[in-house]
């Protein structure tokens, strides 16, 4: 069975700016195993892979793997240069990764021929499945149908995660066609994921094979439920069911979600207060009053 199937819970990277908190991060991984979730994210964006060095990313990815219990794991190896995509892909593949994730990081805004000369030679250099990871709000690079398709004949590429698809209930037949379209355009062996939680709904609804889910990093079950609903054709009751975490998507809309959760986890107990890299920082006093009373919801 692919590993792009069923919840990928992506998981936090506490840290702050002297070091990582291992024993945090490792709790959080062996939280999500004790779930048994189908697979794990580890440092994706919520996983703050940006904001380390590739000796950090390799020790994180240490931790990981000794305490994920053999769930299997996805990293990202998104870095400006091709050369550091390689060194990383390199570590990844030689710590224990089951899947890469791939993102067209780069400081200036890249041309859709430089996107596929860097997939087209990660791939040559990779024994793993990749994931592409489209996502225009931290890289501006907007994937094309077209080039999703030239990609998804690449040797490795095995599924590509979605930034969104249309999130209100009366056009989730807009997503339904869109994921569609996708699928005539790839081969039966990649898979479609839905990554951006607000739109987990016409997500799966509309046929998505995995949900690649910040909210699971943290609240596993409520998600492996949602995923159980989509599978046994609950649609109703999935869409009921993230428009009652309205208020949730609300403000990971508004702070983005990577905020939202680091401030989540500190409030839930599970790391301490000061977990992310400056300059970024937790809610404010008034965010955090909101995300606080939303809190009995997720249970």
């Amino acid at each position: 069975m692919s590993i792009f199937t069923g919840l990928s819970s992506f998981v936090l990277t506490p840290m702050n700016e002297q070091r990582i908190d291992e024993s945090s991060f490792s709790k959080l991984i062996q939280r999500l195993a004790n779930a048994k979730v189908d697979s794990m994210g580890v440092m994706g964006s919520t996983g703050n892979y940006a904001y380390l060095s590739r000796e950090e990313r390799k020790r994180v990815l240490e931790l990981a793997v000794d305490a994920a219990d053999g769930v299997p794991l996805i990293t990202s190896i998104g870095a400006v240069r091709t050369r550091q995509v390689l060194e990383l892909a390199e570590d990844a593949q030689k710590v224990g990764a089951k899947a890469l994730l791939l993102a067209p990081v780069s400081y200036q805004k890249l041309r859709e021929e430089e996107v596929w000369a860097l997939y087209k030679t990660v791939c040559a250099n990779i024994s793993v499945p990749l994931c592409i990871y489209d996502t225009p709000s931290t890289t501006q690079f907007v994937f094309s149908d077209e080039l999703h398709t030239r990609l998804a004949q690449l040797p490795n590429v095995a599924a590509i995660k979605l930034p969104g698809v249309p999130s209100i209930p009366a056009d989730e037949r807009l997503a339904t066609e869109r994921i569609a379209r996708l699928r005539q355009l790839i081969p039966d062996h990649v898979a479609i994921g839905i990554s951006h939680d607000i739109r987990v709904a016409p997500g799966l609804n509309g046929g998505c094979d995995v949900w690649f889910s910040v909210l699971g990093g943290l609240f596993p079950r409520m998600c492996q439920d949602m995923v159980e609903m989509a599978r046994s054709g609950q649609h109703e009751q999935l869409t009921a069911a993230s428009e009652t975490l309205a208020p949730l998507w609300s403000l990971f809309e508004q702070y983005g979600d990577l905020r939202v959760t680091a401030t989540l986890a500190s409030m839930l107990g599970l790391t301490a207060v000061d977990n992310l890299p400056l300059p970024l920082r937790p809610l404010d006093a008034p965010a955090a009053a909101q995300l606080e009373a939303i809190i009995p919801l997720l249970y």
